[in-house]
């Protein structure tokens, strides 16, 4: 399907899904990525009258807020910046330190800071009477890239169906400011992480795995596994079947 057409598609997606929750636009983080940016342009769209970016920093690269500034300029997105490295510092300080090793505290940490995103978000979904509307795509989704009640925590996710490739596609179309199209892709919780360099293998390959069962016997494997081991991040919380 060609960029336009699913443009529209999403586009029109966004707001049946939006007016059929009752509610009167869209919210959602603006992390100056690629993915983050095709949805704003597509809640854009949808609601060019009542949709806010919400900019949201926690020690966070310069240049992510200013791809994040960009964006918003030339597309005419109303935003809101609000820093979290204050919430942030206050409540590391208030959790008891249970370091089991430098990563698994590493990652903990990092989860907080999309944790504090989710709220401020619903913050403003709750003030406003918006959606929150995710960035997440069909191979984040599948391998559970994302943190649970984090940057997972949102109403809807109009690129969840799309392929890492498909979305860059979209983003050409949309005119996103090549610069943030060009960019590794980054979640931005440390400083020098990159997506492909934490998972151990691309986008593409994940991409022709997901599409076509393609791939290597030994990442074929890789990703069986951790496609498995994130069911639990793509289902509500499971409830016993009790006969009571």
């Amino acid at each position: 399907m060609h960029s336009a057409k699913i443009a529209e598609k999403l586009v029109n997606w966004i707001n049946e899904r939006v007016k059929a929750a009752k509610c009167q636009g869209a919210v959602m983080g603006l992390s100056g990525g690629m993915d983050s940016s095709v949805a704003a342009v597509l809640c854009q769209r949808a609601f060019p009258e009542t949709m806010l970016g919400l900019i949201m920093p926690c020690y966070s690269p310069k240049q992510d807020v200013e791809h994040a500034q960009a964006l918003a300029q030339k597309f005419s997105i109303p935003t809101k910046t609000v820093v979290l490295d204050g919430s942030y510092d206050t409540l590391l300080k208030a959790l008891p330190a249970e370091e089991i090793s430098p990563d698994t505290s590493r990652l903990a940490q990092a989860n907080l800071k999309a944790r504090l995103r989710m709220l401020t978000l619903y913050y403003f979904s709750n003030q406003l009477n918006y959606l929150v509307v995710g960035s997440g795509n069909r191979d984040e989704r599948a391998i559970g890239y994302f943190t649970k009640y984090g940057d997972g925590g949102v109403d809807i996710q109009p690129l969840g169906g799309l392929l890492k490739g498909r979305v860059k596609e979209l983003a050409q179309f949309l005119g996103i400011p090549q610069p943030i199209i060009d960019k590794p892709p980054s979640a931005g919780l440390w400083e020098g992480q990159t997506d492909e360099g934490e998972l151990g293998f691309s986008y593409d390959e994940l991409d022709r795995y997901l599409a076509s069962g393609e791939a290597s016997a030994s990442l074929k494997e890789k990703f069986k596994a951790i496609i498995a081991s994130a069911e639990h991040k793509r289902q509500p919380p499971p409830v016993p079947d009790l006969e009571l």
